[in-house]
């Protein structure tokens, strides 16, 4: 077994969870997405961008890319949360909730991408 390889999907998988703990829920409705769980899926979704980087494989370009569209996504979601917050000192309105949770569905996708690209990849690998 491969242990950076266990590593890689660990993170990758681990990515698009936190993804979805985040984006389940209403919508509209600040109570049901923490600050921290959108936190925390940047943070492992930026450590699984890394780990993708140099694979010079099609496929491993093909997972830097989700990763990376990702990652853009989750820091657009956080950087809404964050102005309104901060800087504009508004509360979160069930509009800009909702933005941060569509950057957050964006990027789900993305990870979903990912993961099943890692599965065909496993699958199609040949001793």
């Amino acid at each position: 077994m491969n242990l950076e390889k266990v590593f890689f999907a660990f993170f990758s998988i681990l990515a698009l969870t936190l993804n979805f703990g985040f984006f389940i829920g209403e919508i509209d409705d600040p109570d049901h997405h923490n600050a921290y769980e959108l936190f925390a899926a940047l943070i492992v979704s930026l450590i699984a961008t890394i780990m993708k980087f140099g694979d010079r494989a099609h496929i491993g370009a093909l997972l830097l890319a989700t990763s990376l569209v990702a990652d853009l996504q989750l820091i657009a979601a956080a950087l809404v949360w964050g102005f309104t917050l901060y800087v504009a000192e508004t509360e979160l309105t069930p509009a800009i909730i909702a933005s941060i949770v569509s950057l957050s569905g964006g990027a789900m996708l993305a990870n979903l991408t990912s993961v099943i690209l890692l599965v065909v990849e496993t699958v199609t690998f040949r001793r």
